[in-house]
């Protein structure tokens, strides 16, 4: 009992020594800013609504590759530039269909 009364006290006592101990930060660090980020951190993203409903624009480069049309009734969907040649097919979602094989190998 004796044992580990003293291996509890020799625990807390290191303990309090590392929070104890001075930190190895730099003396030259300065915060990190808040609030939004400005326009040349803008995510190339751009949501425009319209009485049918929204469309979302997603760019790259600053070019348009794809078109979320979220319309006020029925479903969403994708409308994609996939050569990159400016014409757009629809799909219904960003599931290509694609399944790699998954086979167990070993269970534990």
């Amino acid at each position: 009992m004796r044992n580990c009364f003293a291996l509890f006290l020799v625990l807390l006592l290191s303990g309090a020594a590392v929070a104890a101990a001075p930190s190895d930060r730099p003396p030259d660090l300065k915060p990190v800013p808040d609030g939004p980020p400005g326009p040349e951190d803008a995510p190339p993203v751009t949501i425009k609504p319209s009485p049918q409903g929204r469309v979302i624009e997603y760019r790259a480069n600053g070019r348009l590759y794809m078109l979320k049309v979220i319309p006020r009734v029925g479903k969403p969907y994708y409308l994609i530039d996939s050569r990159g040649d400016g014409q757009f097919a629809r799909q219904e979602s960003l599931d290509s269909g694609l399944r790699p094989p998954m086979w167990v190998i070993k269970e534990f």
